[in-house]
């Protein structure tokens, strides 16, 4: 049986993030305003069964697919935010579990840093995918487990705060999203990505219960 890593919702797309995730999807792109659906398993080849009972089940369009050995993800997305509950509930029934089966999402680590220099705002700069960072603006990276529940942070920070979206990755070992703004906007994003995170409720990953 498939290992359900990440199951979450995000109600209402952001701007920003919703163009970031047009930039790097292959499939139909998500609109501003969207719900959406993001879903991780293990192993990754499971995902094709999943994809095709939720595009069967529900009215959604598949933006993202990706099939690894290990790891497999997808992201559907609607205007109609019970559509998008839909094509989640019929991946569970099919499964045969809940969404309380989950990976419950754990901060890995965090880094906040003031002031950024103008070379270390290029070599940001050149591995992004969203917006640019400028020379002394504030820099913020966090490391999510598993890797899905970084595009939930994402989503958070950009309702809570006037802040640049960097780089969201949501796929593999670990998730992390990279933002730029002023200190203050930094700091409140920080604290609702962390508020979010902390309301997902889902099983201890067994590293963590093993600690």
């Amino acid at each position: 049986m498939a290992d359900l890593r990440t199951l979450v919702y995000l109600d209402v797309l952001q701007p920003q993030l919703a163009g970031f995730l047009a930039t790097v999807s292959q499939g139909f792109l998500p609109q501003e305003g969207q719900a959406s659906l993001f879903v991780e398993i293990s192993p990754g080849i499971e995902i094709n069964i999943l994809a095709d009972v939720a595009l069967k089940a529900a009215r959604v369009e598949p933006g993202m697919q990706i099939v690894e050995r290990e790891y497999g993800c997808l992201e559907l997305h609607s205007f109609d935010q019970g559509m998008v509950r839909e094509a989640g509930r019929a991946m569970l029934d099919h499964m045969g579990l809940q969404t309380s089966d989950r990976l419950a999402p754990t901060v890995v680590s965090s880094q906040t840093l003031t002031g950024i220099a103008p070379h270390h705002a290029m070599l940001v700069n050149r591995m992004r995918h969203g917006d640019l960072i400028l020379e002394g603006q504030t820099y913020f990276v966090m490391e999510t487990h598993p890797a899905g529940y970084a595009l939930l942070a994402a989503n958070e920070a950009e309702k809570a705060a006037n802040i640049h979206l960097l780089e969201v990755r949501a796929f593999g070992a670990f998730g992390r999203l990279y933002l730029s703004g002023s200190e203050a906007d930094i700091e409140v994003a920080a604290e609702a990505v962390r508020h979010a995170l902390e309301g997902v409720e889902g099983r201890t990953p067994a590293k963590a219960a093993k600690a």
